[in-house]
């Protein structure tokens, strides 16, 4: 199998932060340049299907985009360490956390950077007032992570699952239009510090 990949976008790197996690290395990783827009290429399009990324190419040739659907893929591979769950309940609790994790934060920090960086202008026409209220958004939704870290080691079990990758990843991301969580949110600092010590923390950095 093939993972297209890029370290610029948020999405690859929760992929690639899951297959640290996993310590799935036998996949072919190709980086490719999405400022250059090698995602719009025909030759690329001819693959993939359309100009996104991450893609994971099949064996047999099929092409699965979506960071969690690849990620599901793969964990149905590799299935242990399960970072989706292993029972019904941990299963749900980790969708739950994950799906909050993507909509609440992950997503509105994308669109900050992508309308607040200088670099990031050559994806996209920029608008500066997404960036700011998206940003807002976000920070105003960690206060949701703030209290449920309090209560729990990790956001959605007693070890990394794929909720911590979504966020995590998505707070590295924020870095770039210099986002951060501070003194403030104590038990995501906690929380953000022990993700960092782990080796899956330079995936995709």
């Amino acid at each position: 199998m093939k993972l297209y990949t890029s370290r610029l976008a948020p999405n690859p790197r929760r992929v690639l932060w899951f297959l640290a996690e996993k310590g799935i290395a036998d996949l072919e990783i190709v980086e490719i340049d999405l400022l250059a827009g090698t995602q719009k290429s025909p030759a690329y399009l001819a693959e993939v299907g359309l100009p996104v990324c991450p893609a994971l190419i099949l064996d047999d040739g099929a092409a699965l985009t979506e960071s969690l659907a690849i990620c599901r893929y793969l964990e149905a591979l590799y299935p242990e360490p399960s970072l989706f769950g292993n029972d019904a309940k941990g299963a749900a609790l980790i969708e739950m956390w994950t799906r909050r994790a993507e909509l609440m934060v992950a997503h509105p920090l994308m669109l900050g950077v992508r309308h607040g960086h200088p670099a990031l202008a050559a994806l996209e026409t920029q608008i500066p007032a997404i960036s700011e209220t998206s940003l807002a958004q976000a920070r105003r939704a960690l206060t949701v992570f703030e209290r449920r870290l309090g209560d729990s080691e990790f956001i959605a079990d007693d070890r990394p699952t794929m909720a911590d990758g979504v966020l995590f990843t998505g707070l590295e991301f924020a870095r770039m239009v210099r986002f951060k969580i501070d003194e403030t949110t104590p038990n995501l600092l906690r929380w953000q510090g022990e993700l960092r010590a782990r080796p899956s923390a330079q995936a995709g950095a």
